[in-house]
């Protein structure tokens, strides 16, 4: 079923903007199979195309100065978390963005409203949506309302050492590192060191439960000192 005025209006409330222009938001939820349908309206293709690189520049921009001493590898994997088909169908499905998108009678029976490309390119086409009714201090704020509060410092705390040990030394023009293994203790309670060495030198040294842990602690060591 299309959405009423009030139910545009309604999904405006809920993603915490007032539109000037209704129609822009129901070109954004028009799907190209309903367009098909209608007389080969516009659909929110291109609309799409705008809020995935005005995604891009906000989330970048939260990131750059939200997590200030994450080095550019991590931020990267940082926005990827977030910029991608799931977690953006995720935050759609949460802002009830599926009922509300016009979609061809095939699509509709098949279930679109809860796929995971069509919500995520709903969102994107929102966002630029917008973009264009506020401006960009609107669609930024969008981003910081739904998007932001996704970005966790867990996925920092979490992040790939090895991985950026291994980019540091490429940047730097040095070798790959090397990591060797110690453990003390009981099989049940074992606890394992590793060092981790580049061009022969020892640059690094950690310690845990497990040796991918134990590779990891000493990396992030190894990453203080190899920038």
């Amino acid at each position: 079923m299309d959405p009423t005025s009030a139910d545009l209006a309604d999904l405006g409330e809920r993603i915490g903007y007032r539109f000037a222009d209704l129609a822009l938001l129901d070109r954004a939820l028009s799907h190209r199979s309903w367009c098909a349908e209608n007389g080969d309206v516009v659909s929110n293709e291109r609309l799409e195309f705008l809020g995935d690189a005005v995604l891009g520049w906000a989330v970048a921009d939260v990131s750059f100065h939200r997590f200030t001493d994450v080095p550019e590898g991590r931020l990267t994997d940082l926005r990827k978390s977030v910029v991608n088909a799931a977690a953006l169908a995720e935050m759609a499905t949460e802002i009830g963005l599926g009922e509300c998108i016009k979609l061809g009678r095939g699509e509709a029976a098949a279930g679109g409203a809860r796929k995971e490309s069509i919500l995520s390119d709903a969102f994107e086409a929102v966002l630029g949506a917008v973009y264009l009714d506020g401006g960009a201090d609107a669609a930024f704020a969008l981003v910081e309302r739904v998007v932001a509060p996704k970005l966790s410092d867990s996925l920092i705390e979490h992040a790939d050492h090895k991985t950026e040990l291994q980019e540091r030394c490429a940047r730097a023009g040095r070798g790959a590192p090397a990591y060797s293994l110690t453990s003390v203790g009981p099989d049940h309670a074992k606890v394992f060191t590793a060092h981790v060495t580049v061009d022969g030198v020892e640059v690094g040294v950690g310690e845990g439960g497990s040796k991918k842990s134990a590779e990891q602690a000493a990396a992030a060591d190894a990453c203080r000192s190899i920038t």
